[in-house]
């Protein structure tokens, strides 16, 4: 690690990424076939639930694993969001948040999907120990432009925000970070860049504020807008539900669909925007978590999903959600300024289909289903919601909403890992079915509270470390999209 210090934090006043045709990227047609299997040698405690028993579940990965080519990198404490790409020589490359380490790490993987190797590209001085929560993966073929990663600046220190990280950046670098001013600061969860085929020529991201508060719901939905690749000049946008009566958003009923239009933004900084958004409407949520849109061509990628965690407080009743919510943004063919929004999936709502629904927070939409997961927020107030986290299958066409998987904690608990008190967090999944060539196969993590040990920390991501829970990496074969 460099000791330079003065150049440990790089605040970018600008950034415009252009169209990349970097070998790095490009897929090839002769490789060593994907050979799934546990790499790991810690189990995967993870529970199938009725009608996914084919499921395949691949331990890959966890904090007390040595990797064969960095035996000192450690997988630290609490694996996030990450993005996957596939390399000219058919090797892998994982970007992933460890978000308790505030930092972002490379793992390699060989042409059989065996990770090989780890090293951090975004460290701890980089982010001025800011989390790096959920994060998202811009290719060209899908985006226009790229590769960058962006990952989301939400907790701990002061650099909250979004945060653009080259994925191919050498890890001696690791204590240089670049920000996005033009996405402005929030307690950021995720920036995602929808598909190329939503507008053309235009880039659209979304940025999802996990602001909490006990009295009035102040996380927004903002929306950013600029020329095919430029994530430095365009336009900041909030989300403002225009029919009569809508104040807050547990006005809205589930499964009615009520018009918004996207409101521009003046400010950019963290306690302006906060203000600027009650001044002029713009919708406050109960802490937004995580974001995606569908797949496929055209339409679907002007259809976005994103996660309410939800918070508990008198103050916040009828106002914000307590126990989480699901909703669908459509927007406008020719204008994303001008769009609807519906509650799909509503935790409150104790005798709906989302009655078991305990703080959802991460999610990753396909063509045909979103997958929800759930980080608790310590509550299970009612039957249907006392349970370790689920992994939630959501069909969007039918409806239907089902239970893939929970975390196993009493079993892991028995075999010394943590202690069943300690709920963990299902979060970071991502479909890597066409980077591998496997159909039906995701990538997803488990953040173990309460699995510490002082070992499960890199000092090349930080420096005495806040916390020293495990993490755990595993791959799910058998998944609908």
């Amino acid at each position: 690690m460099k000791t330079n210090f003065k150049s440990i934090f790089l605040l970018a006043l600008s950034i415009t990424v252009v169209s990349c045709n970097d070998d790095d990227t490009k897929e090839v047609e002769t490789q060593e076939s994907v050979t799934l299997k546990n790499h790991s040698q810690t189990p995967a405690y993870l529970a199938k639930k009725t009608g996914f028993e084919s499921l395949e579940i691949y331990s890959l990965l966890s904090s007390q694993d040595q990797l064969s080519e960095s035996p000192n990198f450690v997988y630290g404490s609490m694996a996030d969001g990450m993005g996957l790409m596939k390399l000219s020589d058919g090797t892998y490359s994982l970007i992933n948040n460890i978000e308790a380490d505030y930092s972002i790490a490379r793992i390699s993987f060989d042409k059989t999907f065996k990770p090989v190797k780890g090293e951090y590209i975004l460290n701890a001085a980089a982010t001025a120990r800011t989390a790096q929560c959920s994060g998202s993966l811009i290719m060209p073929e899908e985006h226009g432009f790229g590769p960058l990663y962006l990952s989301g600046g939400e907790w701990g220190g002061a650099s909250k925000g979004v945060f653009a990280t080259d994925p191919f950046k050498k890890a001696e670098d690791a204590e240089l970070a670049t920000l996005l001013p033009a996405l402005g600061q929030w307690s950021t969860e995720n920036a995602v860049v929808i598909g190329k085929d939503a507008y053309p020529s235009k880039t659209v991201a979304f940025i999802g504020d996990d602001t909490g508060d006990n009295t009035t719901p102040s996380g927004q939905l903002a929306m950013y807008v600029g020329n095919r690749g430029d994530l430095a000049s365009g336009k900041l946008y909030g989300l403002k539900v225009t029919q009569a009566g809508i104040d807050y958003e547990m006005d809205m009923q589930e499964g009615v669909t009520y018009p918004v239009v996207f409101e521009e933004y003046t400010e950019r900084t963290l306690n302006e925007l906060e203000q600027e958004s009650r001044d002029k409407g713009i919708m406050g949520f109960s802490r937004v978590e995580d974001i995606d849109y569908r797949k496929g061509s055209g339409s679907a990628n002007r259809e976005i999903y994103f996660a309410v965690t939800g918070r508990k407080s008198t103050a916040l009743t009828g106002k914000g959600t307590f126990y989480g919510r699901i909703y669908k943004v459509v927007l406008d063919a020719n204008d994303p300024k001008v769009a609807t929004i519906t509650c799909v999936l509503d935790g409150d709502n104790l005798t709906g289909v989302a009655r078991q629904f305990h703080s959802p927070d991460n999610i990753v939409v396909t063509k045909d289903y979103a997958y929800i997961m759930e980080d608790p927020n310590g509550y299970p107030d009612t039957a249907d919601k006392t349970h370790f986290p689920y992994l939630y299958q959501y069909n969007l066409n039918t409806k239907a909403l089902k239970v893939v998987l929970e975390c196993d904690q009493n079993t892991a608990a028995a075999a010394g890992m943590g202690s069943a008190s300690n709920i963990w967090e299902l979060t970071g999944m991502i479909d890597v079915s066409d980077v591998i060539g496997v159909e039906g196969s995701f990538l997803i993590c488990t953040q173990n509270h309460g699995w510490t040990n002082s070992a499960f920390t890199d000092a090349e991501a930080i420096s005495n470390p806040d916390s020293s829970e495990g993490s755990q990496l595993f791959l799910i074969k058998g998944l609908e999209r």
